[in-house]
């Protein structure tokens, strides 16, 4: 009897061994993930979002070429993007868009993209497979991630309360989780809803 509940205890250890991790949600408090990964950025650069990490922290964005939603976020993302490299905040912009990437979403369309768009002072990076995507469990585009100094997750969700109509805002929720967290405040608002276009993985 002794021998079999052994045998048992034995199979069970090993069995378990060979179960895949869990993905634990990004949630507030979490640390940067994958962020010695590196991506290549529309200048042709690759980089990490540990280089791209400033002083104050690091604003992570999913994005896209095409979609809606983008279309009507563009002053919205610029400027945010701005303040947020005027305090000392790097910012990265991620296109996951996998499954389109020999369309609308491809490199050259990318680069066409941040030219027009003034992307200047921040990256805007190819996300290869997804791996960023699926490591952040983002979903939309625009999708926001905001990191503090110690690349702590301080805010995720959208840049406000009205990603579809810009002149319907009441809350700028990134804008201000940046004042919050660069005054050293818990952020009022971690986390809030992202509505945009799905990222298109490939299956």
């Amino acid at each position: 009897m002794m021998k079999a509940t052994f045998y048992l205890s034995c199979c069970t250890v090993l069995l378990s061994s060979f179960q895949p991790e869990l993905e634990i949600p990004l949630e507030p408090g979490a640390l940067l993930p994958k962020s010695e990964l590196t991506c290549m950025d529309v200048s042709g650069k690759e980089i990490s979002l540990n280089t791209a990490k400033q002083e104050n922290g690091l604003l992570v964005i999913f994005c896209s070429n095409s979609c809606p939603y983008m279309q009507r976020n563009h002053d919205r993302l610029r400027e945010v993007c701005t303040y947020a490299r005027k305090n000392n905040i790097g910012v990265v912009m991620v296109n996951s868009n996998e499954a389109a990437r020999n369309d609308l979403e491809s490199f050259a369309a990318m680069k066409e993209y941040a030219t027009k768009q003034q992307f200047r002072s921040w990256y805007y990076v190819v996300d290869k497979k997804a791996v960023l995507a699926d490591a952040f469990d983002a979903n939309h585009t625009p999708e926001c991630f905001l990191f503090n100094k110690n690349s702590r997750l301080a805010y995720k969700g959208g840049i406000d309360d009205s990603p579809g109509n810009a002149d319907a805002v009441k809350t700028r929720l990134l804008h201000n989780a940046i004042n919050e967290m660069l005054a050293g405040k818990p952020v009022a608002v971690s986390t809030s809803h992202s509505l945009g276009c799905n990222i298109k993985r490939n299956l």
